[in-house]
């Protein structure tokens, strides 16, 4: 299976375009929930996705390491989410959608702690989000991290012991309003 994977990376890195849209395929999904769980907006979530495979397509020849694709393709979005976050801040909009409410009782619930989650959220800085977003999401080890965004494991460990704190007291305080 990981043979067939760095088959592909080797074969768009040729310009395979075939070879590509089969990565395409294959990442689509992830990044888009990286995306979506770093900018908590469907749209702009889509939006970053497809700029992401648009920017790894053309700048495939500059990996040197095809069995760090996973990672190079996660600094990518990484670094676009955080382009997006800061003209929101700038542009001082809130991000965020609306979720439907045409659901049963049980469901509410759900949502009710769905919405909280979310909301808890977007109060962490981008570096807390993505680090939860990274481990507790995600499911990659700290090692991956670290290396995924080039920073000490010490700093990964700190920021996603941090975060979660954080985010505990961000859901207390939510589901205490």
């Amino acid at each position: 299976m990981d043979q067939e994977l760095y088959g592909l990376i080797s074969r768009a890195k040729t310009g395979d375009k075939e070879a590509f849209a089969l990565l395409v395929k294959r990442y689509k999904d992830t990044v888009f929930r990286y995306s979506y769980g770093m900018l908590a907006d469907r749209m702009e979530a889509e939006d970053v996705s497809q700029e992401a495979f648009i920017k790894a397509y053309y700048s495939l020849s500059n990996l040197d390491n095809i069995y760090a694709f996973s990672s190079w393709l996660k600094r990518i979005v990484s670094n676009l989410c955080y382009d997006r976050i800061q003209k929101q801040k700038k542009n001082n909009t809130v991000s965020g959608e609306f979720i439907e409410t045409h659901i049963s009782n049980n469901d509410m619930e759900r949502t009710d702690l769905h919405m909280t989650i979310e909301e808890a959220m977007n109060k962490l800085s981008p570096e807390h989000r993505e680090a939860i977003i990274l481990r507790d999401v995600e499911g990659y080890s700290y090692d991956e991290i670290a290396a995924m965004l080039t920073i000490p494991l010490g700093t990964v460990k700190s920021r996603i012991s941090a975060a979660r704190l954080l985010l505990r007291k961000e859901m207390k305080r939510e589901m205490e309003d």
